[in-house]
């Protein structure tokens, strides 16, 4: 008992966090926890100073199955269609994009983010590649040649939020345009009834 006590009450690491979150991503792309409470919970998370602290916020969930498996090289190839990826899909290292007059939307909002960055080598003609990021998400395009396309970048709230994934893209962009952007606000919000 008392070494229980004093495992719990061990101070948390930023690996012990990102552990955490990454367990009730995967929780909440199985339905699991819904969006509002998956953003109480990892909120806490990021802010718990404790093992314990952490340990309640997923004793009522399964943990994540193994560690996640991260893959190197995650490829989209694709001519006037579209491919998004959301819910839990778990980032890889890098990404090959080829696309001619179609949409890629990468949604990170919820996704299960093992490795710290994600490199996209892009090569993208016509259509729209759309980030949608959460705070911590850092998307860096100075690589990136245009020709005739338009770039935007609009970071995800809480500036001081500690970085979680910095995605760099690299490659070419032609005749479309790249939106990054934190997720969209609904104009209705339900209050909850006593």
């Amino acid at each position: 008992m008392a070494a229980e006590l004093s495992r719990t009450g061990l101070r948390a690491s930023d690996a012990d966090r990102d552990r955490a979150v990454d367990v009730l991503n995967v929780a909440a792309g199985d339905g699991r926890l819904t969006v509002e409470e998956l953003d109480e919970r990892v909120t806490a998370a990021l802010s718990a100073r404790t093992v314990g602290e952490l340990a309640e916020l997923t004793v009522d969930l399964p943990a994540a199955p193994g560690g996640v498996e991260v893959k190197d090289v995650v490829r989209i190839e694709q001519q006037g269609g579209s491919a998004v990826r959301g819910g839990a899909w778990v980032v890889p290292r890098r990404m090959e994009i080829e696309s001619s007059w179609g949409d890629v939307t990468l949604d990170f909002t919820q996704a299960v983010i093992a490795d710290g960055s994600l490199r996209i080598d892009l090569d993208m003609r016509g259509g729209t590649l759309r980030l949608v990021t959460r705070p911590g998400v850092v998307v860096d395009t100075d690589s990136l040649a245009i020709e005739y396309a338009k770039v935007r970048t609009r970071p995800a709230g809480d500036a001081g939020a500690p970085v979680v994934l910095r995605v760099e893209i690299a490659g070419r962009m032609q005749y479309g345009r790249i939106a990054v952007r934190p997720p969209r606000r609904t104009l209705f919000r339900t209050s909850p009834t006593p």
